[in-house]
């Protein structure tokens, strides 16, 4: 299974990409990494992405201070203790990989070094992460690049000149299929720390597709940042919080992914277009609207006044716009309370 990141443009109304993050909610059980893959399609996920790494390729096996982590949801932990409980098995990725794409879902994955992308690659993976950890990795972000797949890029820890940085070397490696992943890349992430706004400005600025990963608790974050343009969405799925894990805390559950997928597809359908002609219910419905009419009997001669025409509902008189122009000039003929003023009726 292929895409394009031109598949996420607004110009072909395609659907928001809506990715799964497998991550570390499989607890080191390979069936539950099953479970979770069929459980992420049901519950609308359009892909899954797992991360490729192990303990050794990330970091060290070291208990200095340096290596241990002081804040956050892992305070405490070494950094090799956490990436031995939270990694995905490499002889795994192969037959999850089958798996999915015999769901429908497209599989892909977080390459943490040079070793992890040779073995993607090997799996023949359509398209690449990169984590916002490793926006930094420069060697990293070319070694992907030069694969001329669709390169997805998180910024959660990256300032203006990282994200141009990454970006060149991407385009230098002649690979301009890039999406830039608005994040915070705090474990669960703040609402107020969301700053949904720097999507529209991502795109405008960057001129890539835009989208989030995000790590807030619920759905509001994700649901509104589509209203402001975000074309993939990311969002950690576990199969039930209650097996726990070191990701368990800020990840949804199928029937939350789905109800947040079902809101995005409204939300996407009430995007629509840029529109100021009425539909056909609205022209019908605009008969409803105000207009001038009589509602107070006048007489031939009589002249309009404040007391005798009024702008009300329904919309079969003349428009409101004329009730100044009106007043003062003289009946032609009888006429009842209720009738809807007309210019023959109105001597110029």
């Amino acid at each position: 299974m292929s895409f394009s990141i031109k598949d996420f443009s607004f110009k072909d109304n395609s659907k928001v990409f809506m990715i799964a993050e497998l991550s570390a909610n499989h607890n080191q059980s390979f069936d539950t990494a099953v479970k979770t893959i069929i459980a992420a399609k049901k519950s609308g996920a359009d892909a899954i992405k797992i991360q490729t790494y192990t303990p050794d390729t990330i970091t060290l096996n070291c208990k200095n201070d340096n290596f241990k982590i002081t804040r956050g949801i892992w305070d405490g932990m070494y950094l090799y203790d956490l990436y031995k409980e939270a990694y995905t098995p490499w002889d795994w990725q192969p037959e999850l990989k089958r798996i999915a794409e015999g769901e429908g879902l497209i599989f892909f994955s977080t390459p943490f070094d040079l070793t992890a992308v040779d073995l993607l690659e090997s799996m023949d993976v359509p398209a690449y992460k990169i984590a916002s950890f490793e926006i930094f990795d420069i060697p990293l972000i070319e070694y992907v690049a030069k694969k001329q797949k669709p390169v997805i890029i998180s910024t959660g820890l990256a300032e203006i000149e990282d994200i141009e940085l990454a970006l060149k070397t991407c385009r230098e490696a002649g690979n301009d299929q890039i999406a830039l992943l608005k994040c915070t890349s705090s474990y669960p992430a703040p609402v107020e720390e969301a700053n949904l706004l720097t999507i529209p400005d991502m795109a405008e600025r960057f001129k890539t597709i835009v989208g989030l990963s995000d790590h807030t608790i619920g759905d509001a974050v994700p649901i509104a940042s589509v209203a402001l343009g975000a074309r993939i969405i990311e969002k950690h799925f576990i199969i039930d919080r209650k097996i726990g894990g070191p990701d368990s805390t800020f990840s949804m559950e199928p029937e939350e992914f789905r109800k947040m997928v079902d809101t995005i597809r409204n939300v996407e359908k009430s995007l629509g277009k840029v529109e100021y002609t009425l539909t056909d219910d609205a022209r019908k419905t605009k008969e409803h609207s105000r207009s001038l009419f009589v509602v107070k009997d006048v007489n031939m001669g009589e002249k309009f006044t404040t007391e005798n025409i009024k702008s009300i509902r329904p919309g079969y008189g003349l428009h409101p716009k004329f009730y100044k122009e009106i007043l003062g000039k003289k009946s032609k003929v009888d006429l009842k309370t209720g009738t809807p003023l007309n210019w023959q009726y109105i001597q110029i």
